[in-house]
């Protein structure tokens, strides 16, 4: 598991860190821009030695010595820990030498549809001697996802979801119903389940296109389903392929199958209606639990930009293995803070929380006329924005912004004695 990220001259701040991640639920969040999907880039190439989609992170001009350091568990006892200095001279973050300590699982899902695999027993050790080369980690873009993926050689490591699917559905193999279950385990709800349908074919073309079943008795192709069922196919499918190959590779090379998980995910909630929202952490946890054993130990490090995300986790948060990072500005320099947990309840006390900062959980019309209004209560009437700067203007604004049976308008009206003013 991942124990420990701290960096020096790269990133978004001078120093950022150290942040010392839980070995369970681990959530990022933050405003656009202030390193989220970095540091999940960070700690993929930390974890698997390699750039996530050949990103390398390029360390600040200004810096004498960029520094990364980390710490995590390895799968034989006790922790590992390092710190890797940059290289000017060419550019490049160097690996130690030697055989690597490993982690576990590592996947990676980034928010545009692309999914990364650095799996123990298929990526871990090259022997250049014996003409054995290992692919540094499987990178699938979008579009491999669901037309499969070969390396450099020409090897084929995935025939992609579209092959996969109907091949496993049409030969009844047992990984087809890992596949279903995971599927219905991932559904918006109790009653709107994703079920594949027959396989389909498209005008004149022969391929056979996997469908799901839609609450409208129609069998719809995959590739013509909402962009929301996508993605959660998509993650389904990649979820059962990477262990089911994992645990055949583990077979044919008399490897031990992986103990740990680690599921980096950049903004899961991306495309997914707020039913869905709200299920997917506690089912992604259900999901891997099921498809490995009680044995796997899965950590996962989310970058989110939902309330809903986190509402969701609330019955299932404990402070001794989950927590909650929120990146900050502060100046000129980005901050990590280690939020306190706590329940808020729902979502608007999430979106008004520390994770999300929002004064109210409001449109940006409504939310500058209340909070005139409150300094105009309070008497703070010296700095009150244009047009917003006597009772009339604030009232005014006020009626613009906000419905009638708003909780704030019987604390104005008293305050003021507004009852049955009209806009002006």
């Amino acid at each position: 598991m991942l124990k420990m990220i701290a960096l020096e001259g790269v990133g978004p701040s001078p120093k950022l860190g150290p942040i010392k991640f839980a070995k369970r639920m681990n959530f990022i969040t933050g405003d656009n821009g202030l390193g989220k999907s970095f540091l999940l880039d960070i700690a993929w190439w930390v974890l698997t030695r390699n750039w996530a989609r050949g990103l390398v992170a390029v360390p600040s001009p200004r810096a004498k010595t960029p520094t990364i350091r980390y710490a995590y568990s390895k799968q034989t006892s006790g922790d590992f820990s390092d710190e890797c200095s940059f290289i000017k001279s060419s550019q490049t973050w160097p690996n130690r030498p030697g055989r690597p300590p490993i982690p576990g699982l590592v996947l990676y899902a980034g928010v545009d549809g692309s999914f990364s695999v650095w799996d123990p027993a298929r990526n871990y050790w090259t022997d250049k001697e014996a003409g054995f080369n290992r692919p540094t980690s499987f990178d699938f873009s979008p579009s491999q996802v669901w037309e499969g993926l070969r390396g450099a050689d020409g090897t084929l490591h995935s025939k992609g979801l579209i092959q996969d699917w109907v091949l496993w559905q049409q030969s009844r193999d047992p990984v087809f119903s890992d596949l279903t279950a995971v599927l219905k385990a991932l559904s918006p709800g109790a009653n709107e389940h994703l079920e594949p349908g027959n396989p389909v074919r498209i005008g004149m073309d022969v391929t056979d296109y996997p469908s799901l079943k839609m609450p409208y008795n129609v069998d719809v192709p995959l590739i013509h389903a909402s962009a929301g069922m996508r993605r959660i196919c998509a993650l389904a499918y990649l979820l059962v392929w990477t262990w089911r190959e994992h645990t055949v590779a583990c077979k044919r090379t008399g490897k031990k199958v992986a103990r740990e998980i680690i599921f980096l995910l950049d903004e899961i909630e991306c495309h997914l209606h707020p039913e869905w929202q709200r299920r997917i952490i506690p089912a992604l946890l259900d999901v891997m639990k099921a498809l490995t054993s009680q044995k796997v130990s899965v950590q996962l490090l989310v970058a989110t930009h939902s309330p809903l995300v986190l509402a969701s986790t609330e019955t299932l948060f404990d402070e001794d293995q989950d927590k909650i990072f929120t990146l900050q500005l502060s100046g000129e320099n980005v901050e990590i803070d280690d939020t306190i947990w706590a329940k808020q309840g729902d979502v608007v006390n999430w979106l008004v929380s520390e994770a999300f900062g929002l004064k109210q959980a409001r449109s940006v019309d409504a939310e500058r006329a209340i909070e005139a209004a409150e300094k105009w209560m309070r008497g703070e009437r010296k700095d009150l924005p244009e047009g917003l700067k006597t009772m009339k203007g604030i009232h005014a604004a006020l009626l613009d912004a906000l419905p009638g049976g708003d909780e704030f308008w019987p604390r104005w009206i008293v305050k003021t004695g507004q009852i049955g003013a009209k806009k002006p």
